[in-house]
């Protein structure tokens, strides 16, 4: 398995695959985004679930992750304000 990091993105065979960043936070793992599809990729600690969120600006993402509680900001900005499924 050939995997090439160009950019903050993953590629695996050609592939594009997500890269995801730790978080502090005590409900959300990780957080990846894809500037390109406006994709937002959140990981959850409790249920190690993953799950995309579609049509995200770069603005909700960078406010996202510099927020002082990220499962707030996800909570009150994030969670029902765009379209999602678990991956």
């Amino acid at each position: 398995m050939e995997v090439k990091n160009l950019k903050n993105c993953l590629y695996n065979k050609g592939e594009k695959i997500m890269k995801r960043e730790a978080v502090k936070s005590s409900n959300i793992a990780s957080v990846g985004y894809d500037e390109e599809k406006k994709e937002l990729e959140v990981e959850f600690k409790v249920t190690g679930g993953v799950y995309v969120y579609y049509d995200v600006p770069k603005r909700t993402h960078t406010n996202l992750m510099n927020a002082q509680s990220k499962g707030i900001f996800f909570a009150k900005y994030i969670k029902h304000n765009y379209r999602y499924e678990r991956v």
